[in-house]
Order: structure tokens, then sequence, then C-alpha cells
């Protein structure tokens, strides 16, 4: 058994493939033509780090009740975490890509932690060792 998706709700597909490929360096998996449970078209778009298994699915709002999560899917907290091998290079590279850090990286017993924010404004954990 596994966790395969994860969806994030996003405004819209392509500014959400673009933070999450050119900007965080994740990979494109899938991004098809697709249609709502009631026949409307929409995209199945999948990205996820390279190597892992894991992926989110970049689920455009649909309606008002979908539209107010946007940004606030789990209530303001971090709830996403992003590990990487080399924390400097990756929160570097971040910065200078224009990520919004709400936190300065801090040690942690867990490893390094620096808060960051997605495109939607989710907050993530940008994860390394210490």
């Amino acid at each position: 058994m596994r966790i395969d998706l994860v969806a994030l709700v996003v405004d819209d597909y392509d500014p959400a493939i673009v933070f999450f490929v050119d900007v965080l360096g994740f990979e494109l998996v899938e991004d098809s033509p697709s249609l709502t449970n009631d026949g409307r078209p929409k995209r199945w778009v999948v990205v996820r780090p390279p190597g892992a298994e894991t992926g989110i699915l970049l689920a455009r709002a649909d309606g008002n009740q979908q539209a107010a999560v946007v940004g606030n899917q789990v209530a303001g907290r971090v709830g996403f975490f992003l590990r990487v091998d080399d924390f400097d290079a990756a929160y570097q590279r971040m910065t200078a890509a224009g990520v919004e850090f709400v936190t300065s990286p801090r040690a942690e017993a867990y490893g390094r932690v620096a808060v960051f924010l997605d495109i939607a404004g989710n907050r993530w954990d940008l994860l390394g060792p210490t």
C-alpha cells in the first residue's frame, strides 16, 4: 500500500505547472485532457519530485467552495514537506527563482528547515540534513 497522489487545489493549471516544474524542479508526469463528473472539460495534471513515487495532482478550483481553499488547504498550517539532500543549494536556488520564504533557515532536531509559500499561498517546509 502507498499514497499515490495528493490533490492540491490551484487557481489555474499553467502557472502551477511553471511553479512546480520550472521553479521547484519537479517533473511533469502527466498533463491530459479530462472531464469533470458532470462532463465539463478539465485537465489531469500530475507533478512530482524527481525519483519520488508520490505525486501532486494539480486540481483547478471548480466553483466557489473549491476556490475558497486555494492557498489555505490546511488552514494556514504547514501541510507539505519537501525534503532535499542539499538544503543550502535548494534554498539559494529557490530564493533566486523568487520563492517566498516566510521564515529564515533554522536547525531543528530533525534537520534544517525553512517555511516557503507555493504559488497558491500554501505553506511548505523545505527540509534538509543538518
